[in-house]
């Protein structure tokens, strides 16, 4: 009796303890050339008691992981029926600044956006997020975003684990804070509770082989000072834009917010035991988020702050059908721009104020100076290959996001980058007193229009103010200075009209190019969004109740304007 006892409370808190655990959710796929995604204001069960009213792209928290071979065109179809306004942002994508997503290309409610690319990106790991102006804080923490996956014939030729939540695990973490009544508080920088994939205390089964774990930061300010519980080296095999030339071992890898690394770790031999992939902040200074301490009671003050704690349980199980048990050697071998073909070098300062940006006290500023929407900081020759110097004088550390490239680190305060920094990046952590150089290429995509933004990703600094914009201007097109524009003289006409499904347009023999289709009701409601819409195959209405619409058309290179009436059966 004594031993059946013994072995129902063993079995008691075993299951208990298990019990404290929540199976990682994995994000579904999303494959081809046309991506459906809808954002929408929605709920999600993470407590007994009250629902927490949450965002989610496709679902009900985060979005689906989207999967793009190189090469491809991708076509996104993105409705906003959010009861606020949005952008879309596609990090880490090399893509035209009119589809970027950034605070311009601003999505009303009820309306649909569709951007395009050719995917350019070597294979990696990227994500997209909102990044509305003064409310990128608050979207990102209501739960929108969303992982997307580059392949690509380098990697795919590869010996690395690629069975998606198998043995190639998507890992998005980010901290939130809950009320009383398990509301997010959408303005709190730092959260009190850890989350992977939107799952709190989050456990997952992993092989007894090497694994692949991709890692996004998505919190909005916190970083990550990653490690395993039982210290063991795990291999960097990429950075935010691609493979590196061969992995790195590190037991340790600081990861700020919008970074991504892609790591191997080898569970071979190891069925029925278990590992924790940690956050080892108690190391931590203060000027790293995440290492900030602030007294409770202040909209700072979190659980988490300079703790080492606990982001995922993996329990080891038995092998898969041709399992990877081996690291490679190489990756690839990138080539990076030289110096001595750069063109320009910029000096971005970043620095603290006392001035107080929009409803704020004193924060952070780029160049001296809040973000303002209609002044571009830099006009970027076409083809220009530059080094860009960041120079912090801030008290606190930055991650450092610059849209349309990725870039190369050269030096950090004069010296080489460790080797797990070696590889193509589109965020950097610039702590205080630092001078971190980077080279890059713009090489394409020209647009007096539409800008491109740098900014600091922790979000609260974004919002309020510490960003900049640039174009990317190609000297032999435009007007000549002095000179008298030449007008494209609209001659644009719709047909059919009246129209079921397609509508298509008619330029009465100008060759006149279209920049951009908005189409609105009678109301001037914004219904469809279109950026250099590909007229050859027709813009498809279907999805248009019957009525009488407007098709707002801006022609390239002048800007001109023309609208057009059309009814819709």
């Amino acid at each position: 009796m004594r031993k059946f006892l013994l072995a129902f409370l063993l079995l008691f808190f075993a299951i208990k303890s298990e019990a404290q655990y929540n199976t990682l959710l994995i994000p579904d796929t999303l494959s081809g050339t046309t991506f459906n995604l809808v954002a929408k204001d929605t709920i999600k069960q993470f407590f007994p008691g009250n629902q927490t009213v949450t965002a989610g792209i496709n679902g009900n928290w985060w979005g689906p992981t989207m999967i793009f071979n190189k090469g491809d065109v991708v076509h996104i179809n993105l409705t906003n029926k959010l009861q606020d306004s949005t952008t879309m942002h596609w990090h880490g994508m090399h893509l035209p600044a009119v589809m970027d997503g950034g605070p311009h290309q601003i999505i009303p409610p009820s309306t649909v956006w569709q951007p395009y690319w050719q995917v350019t990106n070597n294979a990696g790991f990227y994500w997209f997020h909102p990044h509305l102006h003064e409310m990128t804080e608050e979207q990102v923490n209501s739960g929108l975003g969303g992982l997307i996956i580059v392949r690509d014939a380098v990697e795919s030729a590869l010996p690395l684990p690629r069975k998606y939540g198998i043995d190639d695990i998507p890992l998005a973490l980010t901290d939130r804070k809950f009320d009383a009544s398990n509301q997010l508080v959408l303005d709190a920088p730092y959260g009190d509770s850890m989350m992977v994939n939107g799952t709190l205390r989050a456990q997952y089964n992993v092989p007894a082989q090497v694994v692949r774990l991709r890692i996004l930061n998505g919190a909005t300010e916190r970083s990550y000072n990653l490690g395993f519980s039982d210290n063991r080296t795990f291999y960097v095999i990429t950075t935010d834009g691609g493979l590196l030339n061969a992995p790195v071992p590190v037991t340790r890898y600081l990861l700020s917010s919008g970074e991504r690394i892609e790591v191997l770790v080898s569970f071979n031999g190891q069925t029925g035991q278990s590992v924790n992939l940690m956050a080892y902040n108690s190391t931590l200074p203060a000027v790293i988020p995440g290492g900030d301490i602030f007294p409770q009671g202040t909209p700072f003050y979190n659980y988490l702050a300079r703790k080492d704690f606990n982001i995922l349980k993996l329990n080891v199980t038995a092998q898969t059908s041709n399992p990877i048990t081996s690291i490679p050697s190489t990756l690839t071998t990138n080539v990076f721009p030289s110096e001595g073909s750069v063109n320009a070098t910029r000096v971005v300062t970043l620095s603290d104020t006392t001035i107080g940006g929009p409803g704020a006290g004193p924060t952070f500023i780029l160049n001296h100076k809040f973000f303002q929407f209609n002044y571009n900081d830099y006009n970027v020759p076409l083809n220009n290959t530059e080094i860009w110097q960041l120079t912090s004088t801030s008290t606190f550390s930055h991650p450092f996001h610059i849209h349309d490239v990725e870039f190369h680190i050269l030096t950090r305060n004069g010296a080489a980058p460790p080797s797990y920094e070696a590889g193509w990046k589109d965020v950097v952590l610039v702590k205080p007193g630092e001078t971190v150089r980077f080279i890059t290429k713009f090489d394409d995509y020209a647009d007096s229009l539409h800008p491109f933004m740098f900014h600091c990703h922790i979000a609260l600094h974004e919002d309020l103010g510490m960003m900049g914009q640039f174009v990317v201007k190609n000297p032999s097109v435009g007007i000549v200075e002095g000179s008298t524009p030449v007008q494209q003289h609209a001659m644009y006409s719709i047909y059919p009209n009246p129209a079921y499904n397609k509508l298509f347009f008619n330029d009465g023999g100008t060759n006149n190019g279209i920049y951009y289709v908005r189409i609105t009701n009678t109301l001037g409601k914004t219904m469809y969004m279109l950026p250099k819409p590909e007229l050859q195959n027709g813009i498809d209405i279907s999805g248009l109740p019957v009525g009488v619409y407007f098709a707002q058309v801006i022609f390239d290179k002048t800007f001109e304007t023309q609208t057009l009436r059309f009814i819709k059966k």
